[in-house]
């Protein structure tokens, strides 16, 4: 790893807050039909982080086992610095189950619950340094597709001015807002939801990121992908597999390019 990836992380000027949802919210009360923008309570996710966080995870609390982790996603070709600091800092241990811990710095996905996985590691990393190549620093305004446990949002909230992240799944949305609460994000707000409806009070967004793949990528996504953003998803390429799609949205028009092949859960609607 490079020696910019491996220093500490600058925080994050802190930005000027939209009118922002209730905490949690349902994406049904947020949309115009059900009221007005202006009727929309603020809230944060938490307040300022303390100055130290401790850690939970037998074993775990070793800067040294996350740092191996980056070091072996470094040597797989991923060397954006602030991708690798991002994965440097936040405590991957945090967010799989107690009995996991052991396996939560190895370069592999692990069951969530609810039929959900946290994605490798490696995966996250290369997704992540796709949404960010050749891409201002920090980014603007960021949309998530699938919290999950809440991992990859957390290393979003490294990488971006505003972060929001729709779940589904109404157990993952409760557990990954327990597993945040702990890191104490200001500029990360979750969202109970249908993601496929992607989230229009938030947008245009600078970037949007999916992890789960379906079909094709939801007409909604790139309506509320801001001109010049970017968006990277799981798209499926034939019935078996998948591959990561990097769209471009430019004045052109919408720019696809295809990368490797991924495995992801599938991309569903509604919500649970």
């Amino acid at each position: 790893m490079s020696a910019a990836g491996q220093g500490p992380n600058k925080p994050l000027k802190p930005v000027k807050a939209l009118a922002r949802p209730r905490f949690p919210a349902r994406l049904d009360e947020l949309l115009p039909q059900a009221a007005k923008p202006s009727s929309l309570p603020r809230e944060h996710l938490a307040k300022p982080a303390p100055p130290s966080v401790p850690s939970r995870g037998v074993g775990m609390d070793s800067v040294a086992v996350r740092r191996g982790m980056v070091q072996k996603i470094a040597a797989l070709g991923i060397h954006d610095a602030g991708v690798l600091a991002a994965m440097d800092k936040v405590e991957r241990h945090l967010f799989v189950d107690s009995a996991l811990v052991g396996q939560a710095y190895e370069d592999t996905s692990l069951p969530i619950g609810l039929g959900q996985t946290i994605s490798k590691p490696s995966v996250v990393a290369r997704m992540l340094a796709l949404l960010v190549q050749g891409r201002p620093s920090p980014l603007g305004r960021v949309l998530e597709i699938g919290t999950g446990c809440g991992y990859q949002a957390a290393l979003l909230a490294q990488l971006a001015t505003e972060v929001y992240s729709i779940e589904r799944l109404r157990g993952l949305h409760d557990k990954a807002r327990a597993n945040l609460r702990l890191l104490r994000l200001p500029n990360l707000h979750l969202l109970y939801g249908d993601g496929m409806l992607a989230f229009a009070k938030g947008a245009p967004y600078a970037a949007i990121i999916a992890a789960a793949g379906g079909e094709a990528i939801p007409a909604a996504w790139t309506e509320q992908l801001a001109m010049g953003g970017r968006l990277v998803a799981p798209v499926h390429v034939d019935a078996q597999s998948q591959a990561l799609m990097v769209v471009d949205k430019t004045p052109q028009g919408l720019v696809y390019n295809r990368h490797e092949a991924v495995h992801f859960v599938p991309l569903k609607s509604g919500t649970l």
